[in-house]
């Protein structure tokens, strides 16, 4: 359960969000285009973020583009 530990790690990036247009989950709830982002983790189809909820959470790469 490592995942509980990743709101307190060093930001490895930051990354701008360019869409909200999910297929099947509503983002722009979530997630303000335009709107930097710093990542906490990443696998290869997501990055592990905070979001405007202020909680951790996982998104595919697509909703951004490096800063």
């Amino acid at each position: 359960m490592i995942h509980h530990g990743w709101e307190n790690n060093e930001t490895l990036k930051k990354v701008k969000c360019i869409h909200t247009n999910a297929k099947k989950y509503k983002v722009d709830s979530v997630l303000t285009v335009g709107n930097l982002y710093e990542v906490k983790n990443e696998t290869d189809e997501f990055y592990f973020i905070i979001d405007n909820t202020n909680r951790m959470a996982g998104f595919k790469k697509d909703y951004f583009a490096d800063a």
